[in-house]
């Protein structure tokens, strides 16, 4: 049995809000039995998926209390609790614990393009705040600055509970590099869906899925089969999977995952500005998409 506790399929949970822009607290509980149902294995709301930095922190409290009750210790809880000052970051990490996050997922400091020693210090503090499990999540596309394996692994060592980091840089000699000499704690998750079956087939232990939001049956297939050296069957489940995988990045995520979703039945399209709703040829190709996938409602 593996000693790594955060591993197998996230999902990247989207925030259903009202017309009114309200968090749609009914609507958050349902996803939550979605995801039991379909065998998620870790479901991690407010994060940049659950568009996060429109969040307050009243919110963020409220929504993972809300999936904490609702998930009943059928499935963990993560929470997305990070941002691009360190002192804000730790009362988000402290806020998520308090609330009832079984982990934390802590976005790199975005804009502000900090040293590689300046990424150590911000998240020895986390890590110093809070007791639960701590998830790096390494984005460089959307914050500007790669957190580089060094520093990952210097973190890992240093803190038992830096448990776990969501790399989606999409360089496979830095995932190489985080696979081959992590400790034996630590959990390496892939960010990126297209990446699933390389990135486990190299040793990786799952992924933080937005595509999960609404295959969750598919994406946690996918894993399993590639984790269980099972390459044709976890082929086939790619193949399925895969224009659904980079559709819901056709334009700034969460924009096309929620439209899937609000076609499927299962939230309102609702959106906080700056994020706007779904082109109309956008729209055409998602629905095409859903309706070959036998998902369009």
């Amino acid at each position: 049995m593996s000693t790594r506790y955060l591993s197998g399929s996230a999902v990247a949970l989207v925030t259903p809000f009202r017309e009114d822009s309200s968090v749609d607290t009914n609507t958050l509980r349902k996803l939550v039995q979605f995801h039991i149902e379909a065998g998620t294995d870790i479901i991690i709301p407010c994060g940049t998926t659950g568009e996060s930095p429109t969040l307050t922190v009243a919110e963020q409290s409220e929504i993972i209390r809300t999936v904490k009750d609702e998930a009943d210790g059928k499935i963990i809880v993560a929470a997305g609790a990070g941002t691009n000052a360190t002192s804000e970051a730790v009362e988000l990490a402290k806020n998520a614990e308090k609330a009832g996050a079984m982990a934390i997922l802590s976005v790199a400091p975005y804009y502000n393009k900090p040293s590689q020693e300046g990424f150590y210090q911000h998240y020895r503090h986390i890590a110093e705040a809070v007791s639960v499990p701590i998830i790096i999540y390494n984005v460089p596309g959307r914050t500007g600055c790669n957190v580089a394996a060094s520093t990952i692994l210097r973190l890992a060592r240093d803190f038992e509970n830096i448990a776990a980091v969501k790399e989606a840089s999409e360089n496979m000699s830095q995932i190489s590099e985080l696979l081959e000499e992590r400790p034996d704690h630590f959990s390496v998750l892939t960010g990126e869906d297209s990446l699933i079956l390389p990135f486990i087939a190299m040793g990786g232990d799952g992924v933080i899925s937005v595509a999960a939001n609404e295959i969750p049956s598919l994406v946690k297939e996918l894993v399993e089969a590639v984790k269980q050296g099972n390459l044709e069957e976890a082929r086939s489940i790619n193949r399925t999977c895969r224009n659904l995988f980079k559709l819901n990045f056709i334009e700034s995520n969460p924009v096309p995952v929620k439209y899937a979703l609000s076609r499927m039945g299962m939230i309102e399209e609702n959106y906080r500005l700056p994020l706007v709703p779904l082109s109309a040829k956008h729209k055409q190709l998602i629905d095409h998409e859903l309706t070959a996938l036998g998902l369009l409602q």
